[in-house]
């Protein structure tokens, strides 16, 4: 419970940034600026994880998560600062590096505690706690900037970082012993090298695709479509996954991960080719329901992601043994930030070359390719 409930303050904090490609707009950004702000978070995280994950196995995962939180801490202090775009992608550079520590370590600690034949169910659960967050913070959050401003944004995050901070400092773990980290051990390369080839790792970097792309492009996209909010779209998406881990997330133990994880990947791609549908038919001031559109499309895309992360990530683990824990963790959200970065930045050109519609058009196609990749997933 102490880790869920900590996840949600540290999500909390992190999450009103959802709305940080408004204020790259505000500031004379384009489509490319955003594409690069919101890009390197994920970019650093690639970096990050892999090597994170072995040193986590060796020294722990309360110092990780500790040192996750007071860099979450730092890189809102940092946003309040008055400076332009290059400020803003130092801050998400410095999230990267927050969120790559805090989400290794604790993600790792949830499984060490957790049986495998819970481990799916578990990890969906603690997971909702994040969700929680990515509905209120937007819904709050836009009310914050129109009322007050970004810097009070960034302000009220740097005081739920002290927050998480508090209920991270009881946490307790068993002693480690290892001294060399899994990474330099021999045979680690191979092994490494191995986990990352899996099939299952493709299929998680083409879901980090569809959430990278839909988080840095959906809040300019209704812009343009001239709606003023988008709490709508993040309540659905957020309330969809919620639902889908409390009424079904046993699936995913009883009845296997592939079971779960093809759907799953055929109905994101369905929510972005709703996204691709609604911008080449919407006309400004048209009949064309758009808020309708991006509730339905929100409950889609929010629905396979509630799936696609617990089931993937106990996918991985499964067969993981407890001294590479971290190890795994950290390769596997790495393919996942690989995803989204490169969703972030391709499409970013993408966008300012041919539009939003061919740009939701072409994701859907890779999304629709990485459906039929999930179908050779072992039963």
């Amino acid at each position: 419970m102490r880790a869920t409930v900590t996840n949600f303050f540290f999500a909390l904090a992190m999450n009103g940034f959802v709305l940080l490609p408004l204020y790259v707009q505000q500031l004379g950004g384009g489509a490319v600026e955003i594409g690069i702000v919101m890009g390197l978070y994920s970019a650093v995280g690639i970096v990050c994880q892999p090597l994170i994950g072995p040193w986590v196995d060796v020294i722990g995962r309360r110092p990780f998560m500790l040192a996750g939180v007071v860099l979450n801490l730092v890189s809102s202090l940092l946003a309040v600062l008055p400076g332009g775009v290059p400020l803003l992608a130092l801050v998400r550079a410095v999230q990267g590096i927050a969120f790559s520590m805090f989400f290794v370590a604790s993600f790792s600690y949830v499984i060490d505690i957790i049986p495998p034949a819970r481990r799916g169910w578990a990890l969906g659960i603690y997971g909702v706690s994040g969700f929680v967050s990515t509905a209120v913070a937007p819904l709050f959050g836009e009310w914050i900037i129109r009322t007050l401003g970004f810097r009070a944004l960034f302000a009220l995050s740097a005081v739920l970082g002290l927050v998480t901070a508090a209920l991270v400092w009881p946490v307790r773990e068993a002693a480690r012993h290892s001294t060399l980290p899994a990474r330099l051990a021999p045979g680690a390369m191979q092994a490494a090298v191995e986990d990352l080839l899996h099939l299952h790792m493709f299929v998680t970097m083409f879901f980090g695709l569809g959430s990278g792309t839909i988080f840095a492009f959906l809040p300019t996209f209704a812009e343009d479509l001239g709606v003023r909010t988008l709490s709508l779209f993040y309540t659905a998406y957020a309330l969809a996954a919620i639902a889908v881990r409390i009424a079904g997330g046993r699936l995913i133990d009883t009845r296997g991960r592939r079971a779960v994880i093809v759907p799953s990947m055929f109905v994101q791609a369905a929510s972005t080719g709703l996204l691709a549908a609604l911008g080449a038919l919407v006309i400004r001031n048209s009949a064309t329901p758009v808020l309708p559109s991006l509730f339905v499309a929100g409950l889609l895309s929010g629905g396979a992601h509630g799936f696609l992360y617990p089931g993937l990530a106990a996918l991985v683990t499964d067969h993981t043994p407890a001294e590479r824990r971290a190890a795994v963790v950290g390769l596997f959200s790495a393919m996942f930030l690989t995803g989204q970065a490169a969703g972030a930045f391709a499409f970013g050109y993408v966008a300012h070359a041919a539009g939003y519609e061919a740009m939701w058009a072409a994701l859907t196609l890779l999304l629709a390719l990485g459906g039929v990749l999930s179908m050779r997933l072992a039963r």
